[in-house]
């Protein structure tokens, strides 16, 4: 079996990285007063397009926001067709009240949580990694 599809295998490797800076999702119309570097990560909607960038470039363009957010990756390669893993993540930051926001990147899962829960959710994704060891 692929290790990127084995769930059990994903989850005994999970590896989350804190990553450096704060983060933000706006919503804007075009891209046109932003450099291409400072998008972290982009998903165009019927009502705009969304944007992630750090919280310092958003207030520097005067973008609005509702959370600021730490951004955590997980280091263990994952297949874009993995069943499962956002749903236990997604159970276990329930349990604990914790929200948070998926972005599955072409090798990496990465979760943006609120400020305020990042030590918890790192804990819990050690914990959870541990778990399955």
């Amino acid at each position: 079996m692929n290790i990127e599809l084995d769930i059990n295998y994903i989850l005994q490797n999970l590896s989350p990285q804190l990553n450096e800076g704060v983060f933000v999702f706006c919503t804007v119309d075009n891209t046109l007063n932003l450099e291409e570097i400072d998008i972290e990560a982009s998903v165009i909607e019927s009502e705009g397009r969304t944007i992630v960038l750090r919280k310092e470039i958003a207030d520097q363009l005067n973008l609005s926001y509702n959370v600021i957010m730490s951004w955590i990756t997980l280091n263990v390669n994952t297949s874009l067709e993995l069943v499962g893993l956002s749903a236990i993540i997604s159970k276990k930051f329930t349990d604990n009240d914790i929200s948070y926001n998926p972005i599955a990147g072409y090798f990496h899962d990465h979760i943006f949580v609120p400020i305020k829960d990042t030590n918890m959710a790192i804990k819990l994704l050690h914990n959870l990694s541990q778990k399955w060891e």
